[in-house]
């Protein structure tokens, strides 16, 4: 897949502040730059989503994985390994994210986070009131309100990532650990399978 938008031109002072930041440009702002004001709200609200507290970092860092995954959003998949990577997170089972249900590294939790950012990817949604009240019980209103509104911000990166072309920048061959690729299924077909 290529670019569907071409890379626009930002300025030299955000140019050097990203590469000082990620090592490169991230291409999804490269692209959404044409409209500056699109570009920095999505960044904006991308960097208040990451500082919420509530919820363990290691189970957004997978939920957001597993919608990438799931959309087929190569960046977001390859950019949120390298996150988890330069966070301190546990590179081992972020790299199995892709192939979680044959991975026998994730605790209940771990899988119903999982779980539950599927479901809330699926179209229509497929949230079951099981899985729910076994997550507000386990980790409190605040903390259940938090990992829902991040999981949707998950599939707005996700979905346009796609929907724009933007493909994986290989910042996940900086890790240690390769990422797993995705499992091809018959409800998976049409996912990218690799990063």
């Amino acid at each position: 897949m290529a670019l569907r938008v071409p890379k626009a031109e930002l300025t030299t002072e955000l140019r050097e502040s990203l590469i000082k930041q990620f090592g490169a440009v991230p291409e999804p702002l490269e692209v959404t730059w044409h409209n500056p004001g699109v570009a920095e709200t999505s960044m904006g609200l991308g960097g208040q989503v990451g500082a919420w507290d509530s919820v363990d970092e290691g189970l957004k860092s997978y939920a957001h994985m597993a919608v990438a995954a799931q959309v087929g959003c190569g960046w977001c998949l390859d950019i949120g390994y390298f996150q988890a990577a330069n966070r301190n997170l546990d590179v081992a089972k972020a790299s199995q994210v892709p192939r979680w249900r044959e991975s026998e590294v994730f605790t209940p939790l771990e899988r119903d986070v999982l779980e539950y950012a599927e479901a809330m990817t699926n179209t229509p949604p497929t949230v079951s009131d099981e899985l729910s009240a076994s997550l507000l019980d386990r980790l409190g209103p605040a903390a259940l309100v938090e990992l829902t509104v991040f999981i949707s911000f998950s599939n707005f990166a996700t979905r346009s990532n796609n929907a724009l072309g933007i493909e994986s920048q290989g910042f996940s061959a900086e890790c240690e650990i390769p990422l797993a690729a995705c499992p091809q299924s018959p409800e998976k077909s049409g996912v990218a399978s690799t990063v």
